[in-house]
């Protein structure tokens, strides 16, 4: 199934090379969009100020070759999709919707979650899975440098 909710963009290698990235824009700098159509009749869009950090960071992440899309805050997402925005599989998404963790509706028997909902629960995990990777790293610590740890015992009882 194509999903028609997410959609990824990439630049080709010849216009990275042709693009230029956005210089910094400080107070009072203004972004326009100049727009020529097939016919040659050229249009000047301004891009609001609230949208330019925006566009800076789009054309930013698409010069280093990466795939972008964007998404509205309330836009609801299929588990399908959610499990590519959490790097969890697609049953995964499910049991944490079902066990609460993830908000959801039913439009008709399928599930949606809100890409709000998605992004909370992307931070929670990724904020605990920072805090497992200090706690591998400090039990590392200890086991090299007071010899504290399973191997230590299993020494110590003559296993």
């Amino acid at each position: 199934m194509v999903s028609q909710i997410v959609h990824f963009a990439r630049l080709s290698d010849r216009d990275r090379k042709i693009a230029t990235p956005l210089p910094k824009l400080v107070a009072g700098d203004r972004l326009e969009l100049h727009v020529r159509d097939a016919g040659g009749k050229e249009r000047k869009l301004p891009i609001p100020q609230s949208a330019a950090a925006a566009v800076e960071a789009l054309l930013a992440h698409m010069l280093r070759g990466e795939r972008v899309a964007v998404l509205a805050e309330d836009q609801e997402l299929s588990p399908s999709e959610i499990s590519a925005i959490l790097g969890i599989s697609r049953p995964l998404v499910v049991l944490r919707m079902d066990r609460g963790d993830l908000p959801f509706r039913y439009v008709g028997k399928h599930r949606r979650a809100l890409l709000k909902d998605v992004l909370a629960l992307k931070s929670k995990l990724d904020k605990r899975q920072t805090a497992m990777e200090g706690l591998a790293e400090d039990t590392k610590d200890l086991i090299e440098t007071y010899g504290v740890g399973f191997h230590a015992e299993v020494s110590r009882l003559g296993a």
